[in-house]
């Protein structure tokens, strides 16, 4: 796939205000990734898009048949989707992974799994690995990640991931690596309350969920550079929404919609209190500190800005 970085935001939003807010000027937009789908073309944000978006029954009727929408995108998911595993990306996951004594007698789930990128570090640390995603070929690509070699060392299930009755408290580690963001907060609350059953005494939930309040900062970022450009105030608005892609966003609710998916992004306030209602009495944040690369809008310029960040959580019962 091709891919023109966003280095010069300038000459970008000068091509923007010529050609029509439904242009890119020229951009690849699949090369912008965040943790959610990013921008085709005919999905280009309008120029002012509401800041607070109404909920209607056609928005709720969208967040049904996910397993559905996330099967199809599946053949495109390492393409499209930020990689949180990334040479360049600071992430805390790998210390806790550290951290867990005697990982060759411990058992690990893979929860929303997703086309599998984490499994091969887990089949080579863990004694037991069960992956599990509620979208069937995103289970097929992770074993095909795998190989014959290797496939046979996971245990791989087909369910969504607050139907865990049967493994209630077997896991000595659960792992949801941006697979948290059921747009429907009751699932994610009855997510949390499984999750933490399957647990066993000493266990730990380790995690990464998209950040919203990163949303807000990339945006800020964007809006100055803009001003500091010469742009008008409505010019680096403008400007702003459109590079941090603000129509895809409801950013009262913090969801996030593309080609059919309903994704949950958070702030660090809602993971320690919906952790806290499940019965988790320990939760700290760290973030996950991604690079200013080609896959966001105006790297080149943002560079020597503190980096945008996911949040890894470590959660205990």
């Amino acid at each position: 796939m091709g891919t023109i970085h966003n280095t010069d935001c300038r000459r970008e939003f000068r091509d923007l205000r010529l050609k029509g807010s439904r242009v890119f000027s020229g951009l690849d937009p699949t090369s912008r990734r965040r943790s959610s789908y990013s921008l085709i073309a005919e999905d280009a944000p309008q120029p002012h898009p509401p800041l607070i978006r109404s909920i209607t029954p056609s928005v709720r009727k969208k967040t049904s048949n996910q397993d559905l929408h996330w099967s199809r995108q599946a053949a495109s998911y390492d393409e499209i989707f930020l990689d949180p595993y990334g040479p360049q990306v600071e992430n805390p996951l790998w210390a806790a992974l550290d951290q867990i004594d005697d990982p060759a007698n411990k058992t690990v789930a893979d929860l929303g799994c997703g086309t599998g990128p984490l499994l091969p570090h887990l089949i080579e640390r863990f004694g037991k690995v069960v992956a599990l995603d509620f979208a069937a070929s995103m289970i097929k690509h992770a074993q095909e990640r795998l190989g014959p070699e290797r496939v046979h060392r996971v245990v791989f299930e087909k369910r969504p991931m607050y139907e865990l009755d049967d493994h209630a408290g077997q896991f000595d580690v659960a792992l949801t690596i941006n697979s948290l963001v059921m747009p429907d907060v009751r699932d994610i609350d009855r997510t949390l309350r499984a999750i933490r059953a399957s647990l066993k005494p000493g266990g730990v939930f380790l995690g990464i969920v998209p950040s919203m309040d990163a949303i807000h900062y990339h945006t800020m970022l964007v809006l100055d550079h803009a001003l500091q450009e010469g742009a008008s105030l409505e010019e680096a608005e403008t400007r702003a929404s459109l590079h941090v892609e603000h129509a895809h966003y409801d950013f009262t609710f913090g969801r996030f919609r593309f080609r059919g998916l309903r994704q949950k992004f958070w702030q660090p306030f809602e993971v320690e209190y919906r952790f806290a209602k499940a019965g988790f009495t320990s939760v700290s944040l760290a973030k996950v500190l991604s690079p200013w690369d080609e896959n966001l809008p105006c790297s080149e310029s943002l560079s020597l800005q503190p980096r945008s960040w996911d949040w890894f959580f470590r959660a205990t019962p």
